[in-house]
């Protein structure tokens, strides 16, 4: 076992995500390796996120704010340099959630503050958020990332997000804005620089001493070819969504939009939107949906039989909402 730390020196948010994307597809399992990295100014939206209906795509353009979709699920956040992002990438067998977490809790307490876990992905401090985080799998490995709000542009957020009603009435509180703060609120001397040592002593302490990654050029290579797949209007867009009809509502499992084509009154195509941290629930609604007819009904009974061959909370959640709505 290798225990590694990279920091990219890039604030590229294309770069980034394409490095964090290789290291979840290319380390070994048996190796440990934790991730820095700082996107300048840019959008970082989730896998299966409709980016035409989340962000203010023309004030993104107008401010030259780049737009990054990450290979894990969540919502969608602004990053400037006073942020701080981080991976942890694993085999299954090394990862521990757990242990993670209790690597950036040990962070902050290192500037006197306490900080507590919020649900599966948000960290906070006094009530209030400065970290999300995401999760990824793929052949047999795992990376948790997430960021770390030390000084950033709260002000931005509303300029190029276009946050869901729906959402803030699920979390109780009148601005989403208002749950969300830099940790130099709560320990006004503390930098970007500050959290780094800060969180890689923590991360030393939990794993142990660790070494620098150095890429070769034939990863440096690779790390491209995953750089124009980021950077590409399919991968980042697509086109805007033009179907027959339309659903959106937020479950417990987050905010889900399903476009629905039709042909002589049956589902042909389907086009499936969330910030469901699960990045596979797309492919399990279509699957169970795609050549039913377009009927309460039948669409009902469909994902209800899936439910329950998989066992699948989710498909049964979106069941029963189906079979209340009118079509």
């Amino acid at each position: 076992m290798a225990i590694y730390f990279y920091k990219s020196e890039s604030g590229d948010g294309w770069q980034n995500l394409a490095t964090d994307a290789y290291f979840l597809e290319h380390l070994s399992p048996e190796d440990i390796c934790l991730y820095f990295y700082i996107n300048k100014n840019a959008v970082i939206i989730g896998k299966n996120q409709n980016a035409w209906k989340e962000c203010n795509l023309d004030a993104m353009e107008r401010d030259g704010v780049q737009l990054v979709r990450r290979h894990t699920g969540g919502g969608a956040v602004y990053h400037d340099e006073g942020n701080l992002n981080f991976s942890f990438i694993m085999g299954e067998d090394e990862y521990d959630l757990a242990r993670q977490m209790r690597v950036i809790l040990r962070t902050v307490e290192k500037f006197g503050l306490h900080a507590e876990l919020s649900g599966r992905n948000d960290i906070l401090v006094d009530g209030r958020k400065f970290s999300g985080n995401a999760f990824g799998v793929a052949h047999g490995m795992r990376s948790h990332h997430g960021t770390i709000l030390v000084n950033a542009d709260l002000s931005k957020l509303g300029n190029y997000l276009n946050v869901s009603k729906k959402k803030i009435a699920s979390k109780g509180v009148s601005s989403v804005r208002a749950r969300v703060c830099n940790l130099a609120e709560l320990a006004p001397e503390i930098t970007v620089p500050q959290v780094e040592e800060a969180l890689k002593a923590a991360f030393a302490e939990e794993y142990g001493a660790y070494t620098p990654y150095v890429f070769t050029e034939a990863e440096k290579a690779e790390i491209a070819k995953i750089y124009e797949t980021q950077a590409s209007w399919e991968w980042r867009l697509g086109k805007a969504p033009k179907f027959d009809y339309a659903l959106e509502e937020r479950l417990s499992f987050g905010e889900i939009q399903l476009y629905f084509g039709l042909e002589q009154g049956q589902i042909t195509e389907l086009k499936i939107y969330s910030d469901a941290l699960d990045t596979t629930i797309t492919e399990r609604i279509a699957k169970a949906l795609l050549g039913a007819r377009f009927v309460r009904e039948e669409m009902a009974d469909r994902l209800f039989a899936a439910a329950e061959a998989q066992q699948d909370p989710v498909l049964q959640e979106l069941g029963k909402y189906i079979s209340s709505v009118e079509l």
